[in-house]
């Protein structure tokens, strides 16, 4: 680096070019000098003095006339006297200003010998001129004579000016450059060494910078009043501003008011990140003691020691609690997923429950009036369905790549379909006598609870409840086998064509009412907002909960930026189309030019034995979709329609929203080809 800015430096030093207009500026310097001293009232009278012939023919020239020098009467030489006198009266008064500017030019100088030298230069001149005027009978001397030589001379100082300036401004340049270069090497170099000197301060760990309190003090400060404090670890921290902002509801996060929010975090495991760690250290406000640390310390066992074990093919989205789908690619393979490979949506930990204590509730506005055991269940007339569960938040991805939201990052895989055997909740209600009339609703709760004892919760309008054919039913079977820990075991709720999240697991308690479950994930979770609402101006309290499901479609063969072989300049595509509420796809389309021009697809596996407007599981598709010879990577679009003429929306961004539900835009696949 150092070897090349001397090289600048030595490039930009003066060349022949200035040099050369150095030496111009020199002659014209003396040029200059001559005419000023030519010009002025002292230089007029040495020519009066020593120099009269000269003088005249000048100023006869200047008056157009020609020199008469021979033959001169006595008269005419008296006239040419005082014309002469007159002439030299009007060239002083000319030249007054130049006097004034130099008015001993000539004194000061006569002794020079530069001034000797313009002297004889300019007896030289004269008689070159005399002559020249004689032959052409024209006069030649004229002050632009003199003039120009200030013009050339001001162009080639100018020049040197310019360059010598250029020069100036090169060098301060290369410092510069050169002392930033410098000082940023010396910065990253120091702060690496202050790095690795200087340890981070993790979340929770103490801090000798702010004042320490003890557990009876964090403890008093549960309300608004008084300021909800919270720990985690060793580290006190002030909430109250946060709490109305919290994501999953006030309630949730108060339980945890004026005491440790471990506990709470051991189960609601997705806050362990580093974005929520920075958020929590940003209202840090003290520390408590070691001792204090090891008292508020959970006696109790890992919430999550006892889950089931999962195929190791899932991919896991979340391991506390556990979210997992399967590979895009098996997920199409078959009609009925199998069971090993059906997605995985946990909200708490999975319950462990022995079938014989097992109790089902059965509650009209929170007054039980019946309960249920497992048997009881089973001797309701058994009633078979196949229907697919899918969750909100299936190709949240999608949404996170127009901008970051909260949620599990699904791909397309959160989605499944399944056989389900049960008992329907209609002869349930109908065998306890409910009049669909005076209630609103019905609630569902299961056996996995949250650490203050709250269970998971959701419910359906009671009218779908109450219609055979809605065929919701209480699941105990699953592809003909008992229901997994994972999927509910021992009893789950299945609402055909509704979102997966009102199909409560581990099934607790039925609650008919007049009010909607009042459970976080019905009240404070699964709604959908415009894409201009942030976490600022949501009210969820103004949106409906999550019902029906819209209609959707994925591809899930080929996959993202797999290189797909061409075979008769053909591609195959598969994927799956699916639409809430019991409606049919009638069509999938597909396009690989941005739409201008479409492929129908083959509908390859449906429900062949689904009744009108009861069509609760999946359809399958496929096309052999042609390309171009010349293409080498396309992106594939595919779209759905349903029975009532839904088609999906083109836009991801313009259906995004701050929880990344319900992302159903035209799904986009890019691929490389392999001619």
């Amino acid at each position: 680096m150092f070897s090349k800015f001397v090289t600048k430096l030595i490039q930009s030093l003066p060349t022949w070019e200035v040099t050369k207009y150095y030496g111009r500026v020199c002659i014209y310097q003396l040029k200059c000098l001559k005419y000023r001293v030519q010009t002025s009232e002292a230089w007029f009278n040495f020519k009066c003095k020593f120099m009269p012939g000269t003088l005249r023919k000048e100023l006869e020239c200047e008056d157009n006339t020609e020199p008469k020098v021979n033959n001169e009467s006595k008269q005419q030489k008296e006239q040419s006297k005082v014309l002469l006198e007159t002439k030299s009266q009007s060239k002083i008064q000319r030249n007054s200003e130049d006097y004034k500017r130099a008015p001993t030019l000539f004194n000061d100088l006569k002794d020079n010998y530069i001034i000797n030298e313009f002297v004889a230069s300019s007896k030289k001149q004269e008689k070159r001129e005399t002559k020249k005027h004689q032959e052409n009978n024209k006069c030649c001397i004229h002050e632009d004579h003199y003039v120009e030589p200030f013009r050339q001379y001001s162009f080639y100082k100018e020049q040197y000016v310019k360059r010598k300036s250029n020069s100036y401004v090169k060098y301060a340049v290369y410092i510069a450059i050169t002392t930033s270069i410098l000082g940023l090497c010396y910065y990253t170099f120091y702060k690496r060494v202050h790095a690795l000197n200087k340890k981070p301060i993790s979340c929770g760990e103490f801090r000798a910078d702010l004042k320490t309190y003890n557990l009876e003090e964090v403890g008093k400060h549960y309300n608004k009043e008084n300021g909800i404090w919270v720990t985690f670890k060793q580290g006190v921290y002030d909430i109250t501003d946060f709490i109305e902002k919290h994501p999953g509801g006030s309630s949730k996060i108060m339980m945890a008011a004026g005491s440790s929010i471990e506990p709470f975090w051991s189960i609601f495991a997705n806050h362990n990140t580093k974005e929520i760690y920075e958020l929590l250290e940003s209202m840090r406000i003290g520390n408590i003691s070691e001792d204090d640390v090891i008292s508020n310390v959970i006696n109790e066992k890992d919430p999550y020691l006892k889950e089931p074990k999962r195929h190791k093919i899932l991919k896991i989205n979340g391991q506390k609690p556990f979210c997992a789908e399967p590979p895009p690619s098996l997920l199409i393979e078959n009609f009925i997923t199998p069971t090993e490979l059906f997605y995985v949506r946990n909200h708490l930990p999975v319950p462990e429950i022995d079938l014989k204590s097992y109790n089902l509730e059965l509650a009209v506005e929170e007054v039980t009036k019946k309960s249920f055991k497992f048997e009881d269940i089973k001797k309701y007339p058994k009633h078979t369905i196949t229907s697919t569960v899918m969750c909100a938040g299936n190709r949240r991805s999608e949404m996170t790549q127009v901008k970051h939201l909260k949620g599990v990052s699904w791909s397309v895989g959160a989605v499944s379909n399944a056989t389900w055997t049960g008992a329907r909740l209609y002869d349930i209600l109908k065998d306890l006598g409910i009049n669909e009339d005076n209630y609103n609703h019905v609630q569902f709760e299961g056996y996995d609870l949250d650490p203050s004892g709250i269970p998971y919760g959701a419910s359906v309008p009671i009218n779908k409840a109450m219609d055979p054919r809605a065929d919701i039913i209480l699941a105990y079977e699953m592809n003909g086998q008992p229901i997994p820990r994972d999927h509910g075991f021992p009893i789950r709720v299945i609402v055909p064509g509704v979102v997966g999240a009102r199909n409560v697991k581990w099934l607790a308690k039925i609650i008919v009412s007049k009010e909607e479950s009042p459970s976080q994930w019905q009240q404070g979770d699964y709604k959908v907002f415009s894409p201009n609402t942030d976490w600022d101006t949501v009210d969820f309290s103004k949106a409906p909960a999550i019902q029906e499901m819209p209609v959707v479609s994925a591809i899930c063969k080929p996959e993202q930026s797999e290189i797909i072989k061409v075979i008769d300049g053909k591609i195959n595509v598969k994927g799956y189309a699916w639409s809430g509420g019991g409606r049919k796809i009638i069509r999938v389309d597909v396009t690989n030019d941005r739409g201008k021009t479409w492929h129908v697809a083959d509908l390859i596996a449906e429900d062949n034995n689904a009744k009108e407007g009861r069509y609760w599981s999946w359809t399958l598709w496929s096309i052999d979709l042609p390309v171009k010879k010349e293409s080498k990577e396309i992106e594939i679009w595919a779209k759905a329609v349903d029975t009532s003429y839904n088609v999906q929306p083109e836009s991801v961004e313009n259906i995004w929203n701050l929880r990344g539900f319900l992302c159903n835009a035209y799904h986009r696949v890019k691929v490389k080809l392999e001619h």
